[in-house]
């Protein structure tokens, strides 16, 4: 019984000390976190929220718009283009099995920081 009660007070005065100290040299070892630079863009009229909100394109259309396969390429287009394609999708305008799908779920505001981004980034990389 004393064996135990030993046992049981050597546990709860040891852990709390290792928990305090035990751990003081870690905080030296970790390195500081990476700061990260927010995205800007120097090209005119786009915004980081259209980047953001064209990422949803990229796993059909490519990272750059230039498409592998079946599915259309928007790689050179104006914005201009790409956001009456948008809106006719999302109207029903012009008819596709996907887009009309996709284009619904973004307002018109959206749809033209979307039609901005991946515009003026064909335009820039040409």
């Amino acid at each position: 019984m004393q064996a135990k009660l030993r046992l049981w007070l050597t546990f709860c005065v040891v852990t709390p000390v290792l928990l305090l100290f035990g751990n003081a040299g870690l905080a030296e070892q970790t390195p500081a976190p990476k700061v990260l630079k927010p995205v800007t863009s120097k090209a005119v009229g786009v915004t980081p929220r259209g980047q953001v909100l064209s990422l949803s394109c990229s796993s059909c259309h490519g990272t750059d718009g230039k498409s592998v396969g079946i599915m259309p390429s928007f790689y050179g287009k104006t914005p201009q283009y790409i956001e009456t394609a948008l809106l006719e999708f999302k109207s029903g305008k012009r008819y596709s099995t996907v887009m009309g799908r996709h284009a619904k779920g973004y307002s018109d505001d959206e749809i033209h920081l979307i039609a901005q981004y991946c515009g003026i980034k064909g335009q820039k990389t040409k």
